[in-house]
C-alpha cells in the first residue's frame, strides 16, 4: 500500500515552529540574512498542509553558494543541488523523510523573492482562494506517495499551474506589499 502525502489541519504552533527556527538562521547566517520569511501552507492561517515550515531567506548575493552550504549544514540543513541553484538553492531538515522544515534562498528584491511572498501574502488575503489551494491539495495528495522524492516532487508540480495563476494574479494587484 502506497503510503500518502498527509495534508493536515492547520497549526497555530506552525508559527511558533517558524519563528524558533528563524531565530536559530539567523544566528547562523548572520548578516547575509537580509529577510527571513514563513512561506508556503504552512504559513497562511487557516489553510491545511502538509506539516513542513517552509521558510524564505533573502541574502544580498547568491553566489558562491557554497557558503550557504556550509553555513545552513551547521543547522542541520541538507543542500538539494538542483538546476534552481541558479536562482532559488533548495535545503531540507532532517536529512531523512519526513522533513520539518524546507529552506530557499533567493535573491533580495528579486523575482524568485516576490512572487513566493505575492502567493503566500494573497492566500493570506482571499480565504476562498486559500480554500481552492487546500482542495487541490488534498486531492493531489491522494494521489502521489510520500515515500519516494521523485513523488513528492511530482505532487508540488502538479499544483504548479494553479500557483501560477494565483501568483500572476497577485502580482497584477501590487503583491507583495511589505516588499
Amino acid at each position: 500500500m502506497k503510503s500518502v502525502l498527509e495534508i493536515r489541519t492547520y497549526d497555530p504552533a506552525w508559527v511558533d515552529e517558524f519563528e524558533h527556527e528563524r531565530t536559530r538562521l539567523w544566528a547562523v547566517l548572520g548578516a547575509l540574512a537580509l529577510r527571513i520569511e514563513h512561506n508556503g501552507s504552512t504559513s497562511v492561517p487557516g489553510l491545511a498542509a502538509k506539516s513542513v515550515i517552509d521558510i524564505q531567506i533573502s541574502v544580498q548575493q547568491m553566489h558562491p553558494l557554497d557558503r550557504y552550504v556550509q553555513l545552513l549544514a551547521r543547522a542541520g540543513y541538507v543542500h538539494v543541488p538542483h538546476d534552481d541553484d541558479a536562482f532559488a538553492p533548495f535545503f531540507h531538515r532532517p536529512e531523512a523523510w519526513p522533513h520539518t522544515h524546507h529552506v530557499h534562498v533567493v535573491a533580495a528584491g528579486g523575482d524568485e523573492e516576490r512572487k513566493t511572498l505575492a502567493f503566500r501574502d494573497y492566500l493570506r488575503e482571499h480565504p476562498q482562494v486559500a480554500r481552492e489551494y487546500e482542495s487541490l491539495k488534498k486531492s493531489l495528495a491522494q494521489c502521489y506517495s510520500a515515500a519516494e522524492c521523485s513523488t513528492r516532487q511530482a505532487y508540488a508540480e502538479a499544483k504548479g499551474e494553479f500557483i501560477v495563476r494565483v501568483t500572476n494574479q497577485a502580482l497584477a494587484e501590487g503583491y507583495p506589499r511589505n516588499l
